[in-house]
């Protein structure tokens, strides 16, 4: 069997990019040791990215869900008029809220270990898909994918693109079918922070 192509082991991470970042909530839900404080402060901070993926999802819809590259029309309205990646963006702001949570009662080492170990697998799969996705869009809708990458940033927003610049619409109507998924992992984990400050709050591993 020959080996795969770089182009076909980073088309594998983009296709399993969700049961990649699962490691993350798992190193959370079993060392984790939430407190009343750090719970109310990082669910807050999971909300908020929570609340910015589904602001993203409505202008781009069921794409985000494939397990290819795609993407019929170049979104440039909404959040993606401030930056180019807001859907990873609310991911990294989900993982930091839970992270948040899960360290209230935990020593500045362990949270730094856990914080270590959530940044490794975010910034690890999305600095693979990231640069895939910016690659297949500037194949797909060439010159204007580019003047759109020169003037919206990445990750840290900016100023909003002018309104002549930006296209695409938001559609309420996607957002369940395209993020039922997210959403019932959210609230799991949010059940499990719940679960380690009350009934569990013993339960799991230390070091």
């Amino acid at each position: 069997m020959s080996a795969q192509t770089p182009s076909s082991w980073k088309h594998a991470v983009f296709k399993n990019r969700g049961m990649l970042l699962v490691p993350v909530a798992i190193v959370l839900v079993v060392f984790g040791r939430p407190s009343k404080e750090s719970a109310v402060i990082g669910i807050g901070v999971a909300v908020l990215g929570e609340l910015i993926r589904i602001w993203a999802v409505g202008y781009s819809g069921v794409t985000t869900r494939a397990n290819v590259v795609t993407a019929p029309d170049l979104v440039t309205a909404g959040p993606y008029s401030r930056l180019r990646n807001p859907l990873y963006a609310g991911n990294a702001i989900i993982a930091l809220g839970f992270w948040i949570a899960f360290t209230g009662r935990v020593s500045i080492l362990q949270a730094a270990v856990m914080l270590a170990c959530v940044l490794v697998l975010v910034v690890g799969v999305y600095g693979v898909i990231i640069p895939l996705e910016e690659e297949f869009l500037e194949k797909q809708f060439g010159a204007a994918y580019k003047r759109y990458r020169e003037k919206v940033p990445r990750i840290v927003p900016s100023k909003p693109l002018n309104r002549n610049q930006q296209r695409g619409s938001w559609r309420a109507k996607v957002i369940l079918r395209a993020e039922i998924i997210t959403l019932s992992y959210f609230l799991l984990t949010v059940v499990a922070v719940l679960l380690k400050l009350g009934p569990l709050s013993g339960l799991g591993p230390h070091f």
